[in-house]
């Protein structure tokens, strides 16, 4: 058995009662199925738990980093020294707050978020079906899909600071732009988020989503481990029709490679390392870049 470290101790003595995992690999928990181990992944149960933790990491002086869903993300292969606070499943629950507007929580999949208003016959979210990441993650980014984002339907967002303080932030307040919000620079995390919809007919609004999810799945290799788009989208063209005329669809760098079927999305063939995505996403840009004079930014998240 491993030897625990001093962070690992102190960790469990404070956290009594919640969920932690010693060494906890993070590729079990990315979509791009890479990443080395987390030295402690915490699972808070509720925004309590969530405040203890991050009221703990105040005390000893660490700045953990929260992960979602963990598919907008790449990892390190050498794992991340002190804590990761797994989201995903542990801040659950929704709610209709009113004739048109829901409540929901950060850990719950963009994908159960767009059902259950459909479920409700309100209309909004039909493009977040298939977006596989949490409603947190999607309301950090300002995620987007088909022509709808986040800013357009969230009127307002409960977070949590880094002290375990919660305030309430308003549409404005959140400061989104294309695939951003304020989040990314005060490091607030969300806990819940409100989406002002329109009622409509639920039989309409599902066969929107099924017309979407048809679309992905002709478009996108969802049958490869990645990272959704990889890239923004450029001023003055599409990252995926840039790579295409590039000629770079199926170029590869170890086991990760430009997806065949989607000039946009970078994959996992079996075994790539984070190194071999990042050398990826350099080398693809800087062609790009050399042939267009467009230089390609990654979307993906990179720890």
């Amino acid at each position: 058995m491993t030897e625990l470290t001093d962070f690992q101790r102190k960790t469990a003595a404070f956290l009594t009662g919640i969920e932690l995992r010693f060494h906890e690999p993070l590729a079990r928990h990315t979509s791009f199925r890479i990443g080395g181990p987390a030295e402690v992944m915490a699972f808070p149960g509720n925004a309590e738990e969530l405040s203890k933790i991050l009221k703990m990491s105040a005390l000893l002086d660490t700045n953990p980093v929260i992960l979602g869903a963990g598919t907008n993300v790449l990892a390190p292969d050498a794992g991340i020294p002190g804590l990761v606070i797994c989201l995903k499943d542990c801040l659950g629950g929704m709610e209709r707050l009113s004739d048109t507007t829901i409540r929901v929580m950060a850990g719950v999949t963009m994908t159960r978020a767009a059902v259950f208003a459909a479920n409700l016959g309100l209309s909004g979210l039909e493009f977040a079906h298939g977006i596989p990441g949490t409603v947190g993650g999607g309301v950090y980014m300002n995620a987007g899909a088909y022509g709808g984002e986040i800013c357009q339907v969230c009127t307002g967002v409960e977070v949590m600071d880094r002290q375990g303080n919660v305030r309430r932030l308003t549409n404005a307040e959140m400061g989104f732009s294309y695939r951003h919000s304020v989040l990314e620079e005060s490091g607030d995390i969300v806990v819940s988020a409100d989406f002002a919809l329109i009622p409509s007919d639920e039989a309409v609004i599902k066969e929107k989503m099924k017309e979407l999810m048809g679309k992905r799945s002709a478009s996108q290799p969802l049958d490869l481990p990645s990272a959704g788009s990889a890239f923004k989208r450029p001023v003055g063209g599409y990252a995926a029709a840039l790579i295409d005329q590039a000629g770079l669809k199926g170029y590869t760098v170890g086991g990760a490679a430009i997806s065949t079927k989607h000039g946009g999305f970078a994959v996992n063939l079996g075994g790539a390392t984070a190194r071999n995505v990042k050398d990826l996403l350099k080398q693809v840009s800087d062609i790009v870049f050399e042939k267009f004079g467009i230089r390609l930014e990654p979307e993906v998240r990179i720890w």
